[in-house]
C-alpha cells in the first residue's frame, strides 16, 4: 500500500537523498552541489522556494518516490508548476507510483488555479518520455536550455 502526502520537514534527508541518487541515474553524481542545509532551508524554512510531494510505502513508513516542485512565471503564459524531479526508487518502479506522483502534481496545478505544468526530461530517457506520452505532453525538442554558474567569491 502507497500513500500520497505532502512532503514534511522531517523528509528533507530522505528527499535529498533520493535526489542524489536521481543524479547518480542522470549520470551527473558530481552535479549536486547544494548542501543538505540549503536545500532544507530552501523547502522548509522562513521563505520556501520549493514544495515536495513524497510517495510512502505504508508497510514500513519508507520514503519511496518524490516530486519536488516551485512556481514558474512566463510572461507568455502567467504563472505555472514547474516540476523540477519527480522519481521513484529503482527496487519500486513499475507499481503505478510514478503515475500516482504526478497526478497529485497535476491536482495541486487544479488546486492552485495553474493552467501549466511544465517540466524537462534528458533526451536519452526513454522510460520517461514514455511516460509522459501517456499524458499526451508535448515535449519540445526546439529550445535549448541555458546556464551560467555565477561565482559567489566564497572559498
Amino acid at each position: 500500500m502507497i500513500s500520497i502526502r505532502r512532503a514534511e520537514q522531517q523528509d528533507c534527508k530522505t528527499i535529498f537523498d533520493l535526489v542524489k541518487e536521481l543524479a547518480e541515474y542522470e549520470k551527473a553524481p558530481n552535479e549536486v552541489t547544494v548542501s543538505f542545509e540549503a536545500f532544507s532551508k530552501s523547502g522548509f524554512g522562513e521563505n520556501p522556494v520549493w514544495w515536495g510531494i513524497v510517495a510512502v510505502d505504508d508497510t514500513n513508513n519508507e520514503i519511496v518516490g518524490f516530486a519536488l516542485y516551485y512556481i514558474r512565471f512566463s510572461t507568455w503564459k502567467g504563472e505555472s508548476l514547474y516540476l523540477e524531479d519527480l522519481l521513484v526508487t529503482e527496487a519500486m518502479r513499475g507499481k503505478g507510483i510514478g503515475t500516482m506522483l504526478f497526478d497529485a502534481i497535476i491536482d495541486e496545478c487544479n488546486t492552485k488555479g495553474y493552467h501549466r505544468l511544465c517540466w524537462q526530461v534528458l533526451e536519452w530517457n526513454e522510460p520517461a518520455i514514455k511516460f509522459y506520452k501517456k499524458y499526451q505532453a508535448s515535449l519540445d525538442g526546439e529550445w535549448i536550455n541555458g546556464a551560467l554558474e555565477i561565482p559567489t567569491g566564497k572559498n
